[in-house]
């Protein structure tokens, strides 16, 4: 007997679930899959019908629930436990986080670099298959987890290939941002709903190609005017927040009330790295970065999801086509940790690669790729 025999979830969930472990994971017969996920009954749902969807192609699945976490909440320790087996698949599918990990943050787990996480240790260093979703609704997992995922891939493929051949890029947009950042040596990642092979992982919904900026090489200025995350959660900005950005550093964020919620969250962000490092959670030769770090330019993304829309919900907002995204705080590069990870969207970007000998080519065209 499944879930869906007693009627645990919405039937409309099939559709996704099955694309998630057909298109996306390519599951196979036998494999191991661990789905975490909360209480909360969009995500319980969705879980159930994941559940099922493994069921069906007969390989076996687990699913572990635990209490909501928030940004600066810890994991289970059970959780950590479960994902130390090594399953084929980890999936986290949260109302919110999937929570920090406490021997991570003290001990680190050691592989290619250093890990904070079990999760990202097993993610980045090839030993299982992921994807994450933080946030996510029944009505965002039905309307854009079964897209053309070969249109998304073949769009993230060509915005890669300007990336790879580029030292710098540049960000315009009719809001007010024009940023310069440095991307030499850097990986761009795509989050293209291709996750079948081993040490393959993003977020579903799919849809962006993100980067980290080289340290200290963001300079000039975002104005966020599309939708942003702060300490209690996911807002559409009404008026701008503008940032002043140098050498890779916000050093001033000005606007309305939405620029002071921004402000705050930073703050908070210094003060709990410092909070934890006196308590002993955070390792005290590494303070001073988190602290840091908090103010850092982590990501540069391109939203490329066609079914996406503006919601108030990051896991969506920040895949909107004709939009990109950055982040204040930690990077995917591993040398800039900092204990918030705040995406802002910015709307209809021209977005210009710039190589070492000085050629300029445009990838975005005040909101469209120009091979559309």
């Amino acid at each position: 007997m499944n879930f869906l025999d007693g009627k645990a979830y919405d039937k409309s969930l099939v559709k996704g679930a099955r694309a998630a472990f057909r298109d996306i994971l390519a599951l196979k017969k036998g494999e191991r899959v661990l789905i975490v996920t909360n209480p909360d009954d969009d995500v319980r749902q969705i879980s159930m019908a994941l559940f099922d969807a493994v069921l069906e192609l007969d390989a076996s699945p687990i699913i572990a629930i635990q209490k909501e976490k928030g940004p600066f909440d810890f994991a289970e320790e059970e959780v950590i436990k479960a994902a130390s087996a090594i399953p084929d698949v980890l999936l986290s599918i949260s109302k919110e986080r999937l929570g920090k990990d406490r021997f991570g943050l003290k001990h680190g787990y050691k592989g290619k670099r250093r890990y904070d996480h079990i999760f990202d240790y097993l993610y980045e260093e090839g030993k299982m298959r992921s994807f994450w979703s933080p946030g996510i609704t029944t009505d965002i997992f039905r309307r854009t987890v079964p897209i053309d995922y070969r249109q998304l891939r073949s769009d993230c493929k060509k915005l890669i290939s300007y990336y790879m051949k580029s030292e710098t890029v540049r960000v315009t947009a009719p809001g007010g941002t024009d940023i310069t950042i440095g991307i030499s040596g850097r990986k761009a990642r795509p989050d293209d709903g291709d996750f079948r092979r081993k040490g393959r992982g993003g977020n579903v919904p799919s849809g962006e190609v993100y980067i980290s900026p080289r340290l200290g090489t963001a300079n000039g200025i975002i104005a966020f005017d599309g939708s942003i995350v702060l300490e209690k959660g996911e807002i559409v900005i009404k008026n701008p927040i503008v940032c002043e950005v140098k050498d890779g550093l916000v050093t001033s964020i000005s606007g309305g009330s939405e620029a002071k919620a921004l402000e705050q969250t930073v703050k908070m962000g210094e003060r709990k790295a410092r909070e934890m490092g006196s308590e002993g959670k955070l390792k005290a030769s590494a303070v001073e970065g988190y602290v840091r770090n908090a103010r850092s330019i982590g990501e540069l993304g391109v939203g490329l999801n066609r079914k996406a829309k503006i919601v108030a919900n990051m896991l969506e907002d920040e895949k909107v086509y004709g939009t990109c995204h950055f982040a204040v705080g930690s990077n995917y590069d591993g040398d800039a940790d900092a204990l918030i990870h705040l995406d802002g969207l910015v709307k209809r970007p021209t977005i210009t690669t710039i190589n070492k000998g000085g050629r300029e080519d445009d990838i975005m065209v005040d909101g469209r790729l120009v091979w559309d």
